[in-house]
């Protein structure tokens, strides 16, 4: 089998770039190389695995599983099925971050849920002054965030941690978080690859606002004044956010949209 052949037969079955994308990882050849030199062959277990590949995509498996990793703010992270697949939307929430640490000398960071560790390290690398900590209830996401780290040169101090529960008496300038917040029987808990997801850091079996109302009604508690709490959520959550942050007692309170206009990230200062 060339490289042609099977890119050909793959699309017939997959979508073309997950099927090119799949086979330079399979074959180790580039992009180039499938253009230039498409009639050469495949070695068998790079097809063999190439093969599998396909029909694990075809049945819906995200492709960032197969290949193990998934590219962010231009970082390549590591990825499992114990963590959430990194989605653009998120940069919304480290580019407000970002913001609300300008100036702050040696700010304190809190990532709540912190998944492959995107929030924590992306903070940690484009503000290197600050003193990050992330914490998840997952020992193994807590592992797949740690081994990013280390590859990335980002100085996170990582913990097993429901929520706030290990953190007593730490304070911090920010807290960020991307918390489950999309509501149980969700229709689109069962489309785009989500079921192969980890569905405790999709949806809360509720409302969607549960973890939301934990970490709000806590934050006070690890907030320096002037503390900022930001947190990401479902398109139609912004409303319901903000009456959160409010009846706690933050002040400003707002709702920001991602790149496509949806409601994507609430926050308000302590």
């Amino acid at each position: 089998m060339t490289l042609g052949e099977a890119l050909a037969a793959a699309r017939q079955r997959i979508d073309r770039l997950d099927a090119r994308l799949l086979l330079q990882y399979a074959t180790g050849f580039s992009h180039a190389d499938l253009l230039a030199r498409p009639e050469t062959p495949i070695i068998a277990p790079a097809y063999t695995q190439f093969s599998e590949w396909v029909e694990r995509r075809a049945a819906g498996e995200p492709l960032a599983y197969l290949v193990g990793e998934a590219e962010f703010r231009g970082q390549v992270f590591q990825v499992s099925p114990a963590v959430l697949i990194p989605r653009p939307e998120t940069e919304v929430l480290i580019d407000l971050a970002l913001e609300k640490l300008r100036g702050l000398s040696t700010p304190r960071v809190l990532d709540l849920g912190t998944g492959s560790g995107i929030v924590a390290i992306s903070l940690a690398l484009e503000c290197p002054a600050a003193e990050v900590v992330a914490v998840d209830i997952s020992p193994e996401a807590v592992t797949v965030a740690r081994n990013n780290a280390g590859r990335l040169g980002a100085a996170v101090d990582f913990r097993t941690s429901d929520w706030y529960a290990n953190l007593a008496g730490e304070h911090f300038d920010l807290i960020a978080s991307n918390p489950p917040y999309v509501a149980g029987g969700d229709p689109h808990l069962a489309l785009d690859g989500l079921p192969y997801e980890p569905q405790l850091a999709l949806t809360d079996g509720a409302d969607g606002l549960d973890c939301i109302r934990r970490i709000v009604a806590t934050a006070a508690a690890h907030l320096n004044p002037g503390g900022w709490l930001l947190f990401e959520h479902g398109y139609d959550q912004g409303e319901a956010s903000r009456n959160l942050l409010a009846a706690a007692g933050f002040k400003e309170t707002f709702t920001h949209p991602d790149l496509a206009g949806t409601d994507r990230v609430s926050g308000a200062y302590l």
